[in-house]
């Protein structure tokens, strides 16, 4: 009988939201190589938008092993020689993607000095859709061994900005998104129309507000469809971003209450899509996927095409409308072209769409040790930035950890975790009830 040739990878994800987690965890397991038998260790990096339970039971997404962990208690994990991976994603904003792309290199620095030069190859990308701070987002993404673009469009752009500065453009590799998926569209019964609400998209009371109440006039004005609200996360929750105007609080002012036929739901966004006839949103990524499985999709107008709410990404795809058209019974027709050029295969399949990732890895894996990390942004290059983004992850300008640095194995375990529950709890309720009280008196 012939011998195994399944290799076993190891393969650690770092992620500091719930979508970042989901993207993170889908994308190692879509970019490990073909012949891999993976172990998925995650690391939750500690902060406002540390997800709870409840949201990582959600995402669905399962891992080996799973802890929370401070920037600096990561990478003295990421030093050991026990944590020898093969693989490591960055799943986190581009600030934080920067940090630990310094950081790392400083700790892989002083282990080599040891005479151990094994590192993991480094991947990080974008959630998502790439609407706002493209330039920003990208430089600070800079460094990692591949940049992965979710789609053509994406791919052709990162490379204009990284050569456009005189940076190494060679990390960009095209991919997909990695969680879509699901069966293709079939109609319901009773038709279903989702409004997919983002956290800060649009972020004023008077905006969200406006959207509510014409969801809710759609409901009344089609009683025979079911009209959901798909919230991303419930109060006292934060996701990516942060919501100062949870649309749980705006419906409990709803004259009246909500109609009947109109209910706020959560949980895992391929599961609503399921029972989907129209999706409406402003500028969710929930669009593509909804695209993919050919699902009638509508891109807000109502407050106009901004490079601020991220519909202006739309443009040309022929999904964009407004309520008052929605009420009307339209039903938008998707350009195949640029539905494509976004990434979402035309036939549904995307076997092959990982492939360029996996030969890249599977080649850096093969060819000996890795050079050094090398980011755009050194304290040459951007003396007057890159300081204050390592700062704000406890990491001196050279990404070494800076005195007094928060680490988790200093401190008591149980009491560590009341006063990080209590901390979390007044921040989110000075964003979500303080917050917006003093703005609209700064209004008065």
């Amino acid at each position: 009988m012939p011998a195994s040739t399944t290799k076993s990878l190891r393969v650690a994800v770092l992620a500091d939201s719930d979508t970042r987690w989901k993207w993170g965890a889908l994308t190692a397991n879509r970019i490990a190589p073909a012949d891999s038998d993976i172990r998925l260790d995650g690391y939750l990096l500690r902060g406002r938008a540390t997800p709870t339970a409840r949201q990582l039971e959600e995402v669905g997404v399962r891992a080996d092993s799973l802890r929370e962990v401070t920037a600096v208690e990561f990478l003295r994990e990421m030093a050991r020689e026990e944590a020898a991976y093969d693989v490591l994603v960055l799943s986190l904003v581009g600030g934080g993607v920067q940090a630990m792309l310094h950081g790392l290199s400083h700790q892989w620095r002083e282990r080599a000095a040891t005479g151990s030069t094994k590192r993991p190859v480094v991947v990080t990308g974008y959630v998502g859709v790439v609407y706002e701070k493209l330039a920003d987002g990208l430089l600070l993404r800079h460094g990692a061994d591949l940049v992965l673009a979710n789609s053509r469009q994406d791919a052709d752009r990162f490379t204009a900005v990284y050569e456009g500065v005189g940076a190494d453009a060679s990390s960009v590799t095209e991919v997909a998104l990695p969680f879509l998926g699901g069966d293709p569209y079939e109609k319901h019964d009773p038709y279903t129309v989702v409004f997919a609400a983002q956290p800060s998209v649009p972020e004023s009371r008077k905006d969200r507000t406006y959207l509510l109440n014409r969801l809710v006039q759609h409901a009344r004005l089609h009683p025979d469809r079911e009209v959901l609200l798909k919230l991303r996360s419930k109060p006292g929750e934060h996701t990516t971003h942060i919501e100062e105007q949870p649309y749980q609080r705006l419906a409990e002012r709803i004259p009246g209450g909500p109609p009947a036929n109109l209910r706020l739901v959560y949980g895992h966004m391929g599961e609503v899509l399921d029972r989907t006839d129209l999706l409406v949103t402003v500028s969710s990524t929930a669009a593509l996927e909804s695209l993919h499985r050919r699902i009638p999709t509508v891109v807000l107008t109502d407050l106009g095409v901004r490079e601020s709410l991220g519909n202006h990404h739309f443009v040309g795809s022929g999904c964009l409308a407004s309520w008052d058209q929605l009420d009307d019974g339209h039903i938008p027709s998707p350009d195949e072209r640029w539905v494509a050029r976004q990434g979402v295969g035309a036939d549904g399949s995307y076997e092959t769409a990982f492939d360029a990732a996996r030969e890249r890895i599977a080649a850096l894996l093969a060819g000996g040790t890795l050079p050094d990390l090398a980011p755009y942004y050194t304290p040459v290059t951007a003396p007057g930035y890159l300081p204050g983004i390592l700062a704000r992850h406890h990491l001196a300008p050279d990404g070494s950890p800076l005195p007094g640095a928060p680490d988790a194995e200093r401190e008591p375990g149980a009491v560590r975790q009341i006063v990080r529950r209590a901390a979390r709890g007044a921040y989110r309720h000075g964003v979500q009830r303080v917050a917006p009280v003093i703005r609209r008196m700064g209004e008065l």
